[in-house]
């Protein structure tokens, strides 16, 4: 059974920052892949970040490329994402996920999910 939690969201201006946590009940190096994905209201659950666990080769959305970071601690079985620069467009809702193949922006290919933390910009 794998679980993922993340936390760390909240409420901030346009322009400022936020770090997201997702602790897994796994060494997150077991997995092929972890990520960030993110969803508003309304619309398609999009993915933000990606990292191979064990190579750490990243990739980002080009809406956030320049301002966001994903990185991982193996030895605290964590993942992060540094949250630049945000703007009200990234408001939603983020959750952390996980995978045993291959890195892919499509948030049906993933298989395990966090239960997700709240991100809201104001402008």
């Amino acid at each position: 059974q794998v679980q993922l939690v993340e936390s760390g969201g909240g409420s901030v201006q346009a322009g400022g920052s936020l770090k997201l946590s997702c602790a897994a009940s796994a060494y997150t190096y077991t997995y092929v892949c972890m990520g960030w994905f993110r969803q508003a209201p309304g619309k398609e659950r999009e993915g933000v970040a990606t990292i191979y666990t064990l190579s750490g080769i990243t990739d980002y959305a080009d809406s956030v490329k320049g301002r966001f970071t994903i990185s991982r601690d193996n030895a605290k079985n964590t993942e992060y994402l540094q949250m630049n620069s945000l703007k009200p467009e990234d408001t939603a809702m983020y959750y952390c996920a996980a995978n045993f193949a291959p890195c892919t922006v499509r948030a049906d290919r993933f298989g395990y999910w966090g239960q997700g933390t709240q991100v809201t910009v104001s402008s």
